[in-house]
């Protein structure tokens, strides 16, 4: 009898300890299979952007045949000059797109009611008329103000963070310093920014995309300091 209860706990045991293994084997398969899921969102999520469509079973097998380390169709030279040249000509035209968005927008809004357009580009409305002084293109200000997108994302906003921003003109990008100076203290802005006075080409990391309309909602609190020396915008030198 004693001998049978030992031998029931041994199986029980070597049970016991192949139901771990397999489980632990399961989770492996399993964080295995979730992370190539993610390797595979990640890489699709940056391809989406360019536009370029794929077959999908072709991209498999490329990937497949390099990581098995089998003969593949193409020379990885010869693969690497096709894929720059589909990035470059899709991006050629995804830029050409948004350049004729960005230039029937900027021609939309420009014949509205209250829009002026300078010479450079800028769009600005005046919602409220300041009585101060007005900022010259060295001075230091302290505004309100609310960045968003033409689709309406807000990409900055002190008004949010609940707290005013400082900024000496010479520092900012050229449209927000140009709009800046026709405002007066007190007075309240829209700015609409092209591209070409703002982040151009290239965007602002995730959150402009290139060739994007800026549009800025402005309050002008102060002028800190009307004309700023370069030494002025400087950290003041730590001694040593």
């Amino acid at each position: 009898m004693k001998r049978m209860l030992v031998f029931l706990c041994c199986i029980f045991a070597a049970g016991s300890l192949s139901a771990k293994g397999i489980a632990e084997d399961v989770r492996a398969a399993e964080q295995k299979s979730d992370t190539s899921y993610a390797f595979g969102m990640v890489i699709a999520g940056d391809l989406v952007k360019t536009g370029l469509e794929f077959d999908y079973y072709s991209v498999y097998e490329g990937l497949r045949a390099v990581m098995e380390k089998e003969d593949t169709r193409i020379s990885m030279n010869n693969a690497i000059r096709m894929v720059q040249s589909a990035f470059q000509e899709a991006m050629a035209k995804q830029a050409a797109e948004a350049r004729t968005t960005e230039s029937a927008w900027l021609e939309e809004n420009g014949a509205k009611e209250g829009v002026t357009s300078t010479e450079t580009g800028l769009q600005y409305q005046v919602l409220e008329e300041g009585e101060g002084d007005q900022p010259g293109p060295m001075s230091v200000v302290k505004v309100n103000y609310e960045g968003t997108l033409t689709d309406g994302t807000v990409f900055d906003s002190s008004w949010e963070r609940g707290e005013p921003a400082e900024f000496p003109l010479e520092a900012v990008i050229p449209g927000w310093a140009e709009g800046i100076q026709t405002m007066k203290t007190g007075g309240i802005s829209l700015f609409f920014i092209p591209s070409s006075l703002a982040y151009g080409s290239q965007g602002a990391g995730q959150v402009i995309p290139p060739y994007s309309i800026l549009i800025f909602r402005v309050e002008l609190l102060e002028i800190v300091k009307q004309e700023a020396s370069r030494n002025d915008l400087l950290p003041p030198e730590t001694e040593e």
